[in-house]
């Protein structure tokens, strides 16, 4: 295999009919490098969804309240209903596999005209009252100043934190936010910590770094909200499945509130882990695919260097034919042809995958380098693992054995003294 003279003689048989070689290449470079762009795209928008959501809590799940859709205990259908602090105390001391439980609240204005002010500056932002709880579920870092605690809830402090985007309109870039007052609503509260999102998933629908947050208790009294609770954030247990808990609290919540056991539509909830299941199956259905696509592009360049082999052994069929009279064997012939077409395949194969990392290098530092807020690209890091690549130049080689020995075999069928004979084409 390491024959100098047998490497001399592929090369020069490859630089005879240079263009008929980068033809013959060029189908295998393509294959390759298709397979491993699609493989980088993929990968990269698989970054960008799965590091919206990585850190939030896989085991949760979401519950609001919607209209009844059937008739039930002397109500009728249509009723609205709204879950009450109540709900709150009954699940953690009943629900046994609840491991965090959060109420929420939306606040008014939250969509219509501006409901924020600081002097001459406004803005309309998102308005929640939330429980510490809910940030071990959604998690948001502090960037200056601290979270909403226990003792914000017992007092009813009026405090809140913001989101970034907020600092940013409400403030001037060299003012320090913390210890500052906003009014929010008519209603006038300090700004304790600045916090960043650490998922993209957002309930209301606009960004969360847009987001203002005060505690659930003190919203509830501030903005006359009684004992309405408008959403329930809960993670299940470790070993218990999001799912289970979800279909748990549904017919628990029903009962509670006279809506009819059998009404699909009263509770409204999102589980996270059934998304999250859906995503990886999703992400994984894209890799096969690229790999289906990659390997057919892949397989089209190999068969056309087989078929050119066999011209090319056609062409030499009686050069093959006096290698064999002066005592070549046919494992000699095979090894030469097998040689010749691995070398090829490896090559083109190699520059395809060389130029494909590229093209994903360059992609990665222009999305890097861009203006677009990294919370909001969903494209991140294209790039292609090491068995990926290990796992493409296996391909390659393989390949090329195949390619090769289809004609190796048509060459050696051919007895020395018919090659002879032969007049070419």
């Amino acid at each position: 295999m390491f024959d100098l003279d047998l490497w001399k003689e592929i090369l020069s048989t490859l630089k005879k009919n240079r263009l008929r070689s980068f033809m013959t290449a060029f189908g295998v470079f393509w294959g390759i490098f298709m397979l491993i762009v699609m493989s980088g795209a993929g990968r990269a928008l698989e970054n960008g969804v799965m590091d919206g959501i990585k850190a939030f809590a896989t085991n949760s799940a979401f519950f609001w309240t919607e209209p009844t859709s059937k008739p039930y205990n002397g109500f009728q259908r249509g009723r609205r209903w709204n879950y009450k602090n109540e709900d709150i105390q009954y699940l953690r001391e009943n629900v046994k596999e609840i491991q965090y439980l959060s109420p929420k609240l939306f606040g008014p204005n939250t969509n219509s005209g501006d409901n924020t002010i600081r002097g001459k500056k406004t803005g309309v932002f998102n308005i929640t009252g939330d429980y510490p709880d809910f940030y071990k579920i959604d998690p948001w870092v502090p960037v200056k100043g601290r979270l909403i605690n226990d003792i914000d809830i017992l007092h009813k402090r009026k405090i809140c934190i913001i989101g970034e985007r907020v600092a940013e309109v409400m403030f001037e870039k060299e003012e320090d936010p913390i210890g500052e007052y906003l009014k929010i609503n008519g209603v006038y509260f300090q700004v304790v910590g600045v916090v960043h999102p650490e998922t993209r998933m957002n309930f209301n629908g606009n960004r969360k770094n847009e987001s203002i947050m005060i505690p659930f208790s003190t919203m509830q009294q501030t903005y006359n909200m009684g004992d309405v609770v408008h959403f329930f954030a809960v993670t299940s247990m470790p070993g218990v499945p999001a799912s289970q808990l979800e279909a748990k609290l549904k017919d628990l919540l029903k009962a509670r509130h006279k809506v009819a056991p059998d009404d699909v539509q009263a509770v409204g909830s999102f589980n996270i882990e059934v998304e999250f299941v859906k995503y990886q199956g999703l992400f994984t259905g894209i890799q096969i695919l690229t790999w289906i696509v990659g390997i057919g592009t892949l397989l089209a360049g190999v068969i056309g260097v087989s078929n050119i082999m066999l011209v090319i052994i056609k062409e030499r069929t009686q050069e093959i034919g006096i290698q064999r009279a002066i005592g070549a064997t046919p494992g000699n012939v095979i090894m030469h042809i097998v040689a010749e077409s691995v070398f090829l395949t490896v090559i083109a194969g190699y520059i395809g995958l060389s130029l494909g990392i590229g093209l994903l290098e360059l992609a990665d530092m222009a999305l890097s380098s861009g203006s677009a807020n990294p919370d909001d690209v969903f494209f991140k890091r294209p790039e292609v693992s090491f068995n990926m690549a290990v796992g493409a130049l296996s391909v390659l080689v393989v390949s090329g054995i195949i390619a090769g020995l289809i004609p190796a075999r048509r060459a050696v069928s051919i007895k020395p003294i018919d090659a002879l004979r032969d007049e070419g084409i």
